[in-house]
C-alpha cells in the first residue's frame, strides 16, 4: 500500500471534514519532546500517527529545527509496528507558509552547496508508510514541497497553494519544480514558479494529473543553492525580513 502511494505521487482531494481533522489535532501532546510540533497517535485502536507543525506565530514557516522535528517523529511512527499510516497537518490558517526566511537571509553559497541546504527536508518522501497532507490555508514555498511530498494531500475550501521563491529573487529548493509540474501540469506550475502567484484547492484539484517522477531535483537543489551567489537573492529575502518592497538589479 505505501509502495502504491509513493508511486502514483500527488493525488489532490478535497475535503469538508478538514474542520473535524484540526479539531482532534489540538488534543495532540508533545509530551514535552518537541518544540515546533505536536505528536501524537490517533484512531481507536492508535494506528495513525499525526504530527501537527506549531509555530502558530510564524504560520508554521519550516525552520530547520522544525523540519529536523518532523524527521525525528517520522522515524518514530515508520519504527512503531501499530502505526500503518502518519498525517502531517498544520492550522486552519496555514499548513506552512513557507522556509522560514529570516533563518535563511544571511546564507551563502558557499554554506548552501557545501551543506546541502535543504538536503533533510527528503526524509518526507522516503518514508515507507503512507504519508498524508491535511492541508488548510497558506501551502505556500517550503510548505507547498512539504505536501507534495507527502504521498496524499487533502485540501480543505480554504487552501492555498504557490511557490512564491521568485518574488525573493530565489527559485523553488525542495521539489516544487519537479513535483509541481507533475501535479498540475508544465503551463500552471511554469506559471506560478515565474510568478508567485497561488492557486485555490479547486484550481488545483482542477489541473491535477498523474506522472512518474523523474530525476531532477538534485540539479533543481543546486541551482537553488546557486541563487545564493546573488545580490537579488539577498537583497529578496531582507525586503522580506524588513517588511519592504524588494529593489531588485538582476544580479
Amino acid at each position: 500500500m505505501a509502495l502504491l502511494c509513493r508511486s502514483t505521487g500527488l493525488l489532490l482531494k478535497h475535503s469538508k471534514l478538514l474542520p473535524s481533522a484540526f479539531a482532534a489535532t489540538r488534543q495532540c501532546s508533545s509530551g514535552g519532546q518537541y518544540q515546533y510540533i505536536l505528536v501524537d497517535k490517533k484512531g481507536e485502536k492508535k494506528n495513525v500517527g499525526f504530527i501537527q507543525l506549531n509555530r502558530p506565530k510564524a504560520l508554521n514557516a519550516l525552520c530547520d529545527g522544525l523540519m529536523l522535528e518532523v524527521g525525528r517523529a517520522l522515524d518514530a511512527f515508520e519504527a512503531d509496528s501499530e502505526v500503518g499510516a502518519i498525517v502531517v497537518t498544520g492550522s486552519e490558517k496555514a499548513f506552512a507558509a513557507g522556509a522560514d526566511i529570516k533563518e535563511m537571509q544571511n546564507r551563502t553559497f558557499q554554506e548552501c552547496y557545501g551543506g546541502n541546504f535543504l538536503a533533510h527536508w527528503n526524509r518526507v518522501s522516503t518514508v515507507k508508510k503512507p504519508v498524508i497532507a491535511a492541508v488548510n490555508g497558506f501551502a505556500l514555498g517550503g510548505g507547498c514541497e512539504f505536501a507534495m511530498m507527502c504521498d496524499i494531500i487533502y485540501a480543505g475550501e480554504k487552501a492555498q497553494f504557490g511557490q512564491p521563491e521568485i518574488l525573493l529573487g530565489t527559485i523553488p529548493g525542495a521539489g516544487g519544480t519537479q513535483r509541481l509540474t507533475r501535479a498540475v501540469g508544465k503551463s500552471l506550475a511554469m506559471e506560478m514558479v515565474l510568478t508567485g502567484d497561488r492557486i485555490s484547492a479547486q484550481e488545483a484539484k482542477q489541473s491535477a494529473f498523474e506522472l512518474t517522477l523523474a530525476e531532477g531535483s538534485r540539479l533543481e537543489k543546486r541551482l537553488f543553492h546557486a541563487t545564493f551567489a546573488t545580490e537579488d537573492r539577498k537583497e529578496g529575502m531582507t525586503a522580506f525580513v524588513e517588511k519592504r518592497k524588494a529593489a531588485f538589479q538582476d544580479n
